[in-house]
């Protein structure tokens, strides 16, 4: 990407710090962050994890009717739990990596048994939840609950890794260095930082976006430390693409499509026309089984699973 002179021109040779960036971005935030459902109040902790688990690796547009659908069907995790598992992988639809509908189901059953029904605000009992990590744990602590934790998803990170680290890209895998400058970004303040902590993300996914950020409509581009370097050309690791065309997901969607769509147990004649290649067909089919995402049963038919 070549530098833009103005953009460049304008920006301080200061160094970046949190203090620097705050207000800025909050404010930013204030006047262009997006309407989203799981943003309002009416949401609840519930809303906002689903939303967590819906949007990892899935834009908002593709999960806005999905994430609805789901809270209109389960209100409350009790709901969710009371339902055998496969529902949720059958309400998933296409949202695509179906693996985090068993996830979500099993945090669901696990709230219900541990914590009376209602999402935990406790940083720790929020990790300890099936099928949630770190960034998930950080992320329904603070923008369920108002908690400081620095909250690093890929929108944040790219955002650090210009504005502060200088280079276009951050690392392929979170590193322990991008944990300790998110800690050390933080506001003081618990309201602060989980505002800073949606603004960041937003940031990120609307102005400083991957491939063709808006830095004129930055509002911390005299701050940015790369585009105070020129904006240089990424020069680490090659950035991991995305394939799906011909690949074993690609397959493995197919026959959940099909039993997705099933009121009754599928045989495997049916599978069998969703794809060409057998072995491909037999690996893929023998992943979703091995995920808990297909349940085998006698005379060679398949479904959902029901426990």
């Amino acid at each position: 990407m070549t530098a833009n002179p103005a953009l460049q021109a304008a920006v301080s040779p200061t160094s970046t710090d949190g203090a620097t960036l705050h207000r800025p971005v909050i404010d930013w935030f204030d006047a262009h962050a997006r309407d989203l459902p799981w943003r309002r109040p009416e949401a609840g902790a519930w809303g906002v994890m689903v939303s967590e688990f819906m949007l990892q690796q899935t834009p908002v547009s593709r999960v806005l009717p999905v994430y609805e659908q789901w809270l209109a069907r389960w209100p409350r995790p009790a709901d969710l739990a009371a339902e055998p598992p496969g529902e949720a992988v059958r309400a998933w639809g296409r949202l695509g990596y179906p693996r985090r509908a068993l996830r979500l189901h099993g945090a669901a059953a696990a709230i219900r048994e541990r914590h009376g029904g209602d999402v935990p605000s406790d940083h720790a009992q929020l990790l300890a939840l099936p099928g949630v990590g770190e960034y998930t744990a950080a992320a329904v602590a603070s923008f369920a609950y108002g908690q400081r934790h620095a909250v690093l998803d890929t929108n944040v990170r790219r955002v650090f890794a210009r504005a502060v680290g200088g280079t276009q890209y951050p690392p392929n895998a979170t590193t322990a260095a991008e944990r300790k400058l998110a800690r050390t970004l933080l506001p003081d303040d618990e309201d602060t930082a989980a505002r800073w902590a949606a603004a960041t993300m937003e940031l990120g996914a609307l102005v400083c976006t991957a491939r063709t950020p808006a830095c004129v409509r930055c509002p911390i581009v005299a701050h940015c430390a790369w585009q105070g370097a020129g904006a240089p050309e990424h020069d680490g690791p090659p950035r991991r693409g995305q394939t799906y065309a011909g690949t074993d997901r690609q397959v493995r969607g197919k026959l959940l499509a099909v039993l997705r769509e099933a009121v009754t147990p599928v045989p495997q004649s049916a599978l069998d026309q969703v794809w060409d290649e057998p072995v491909q067909r037999a690996r893929a089919l023998d992943g979703l089984v091995a995920d808990g995402l297909a349940e085998p049963l006698a005379g060679g038919y398949y479904r959902l699973p029901l426990t």
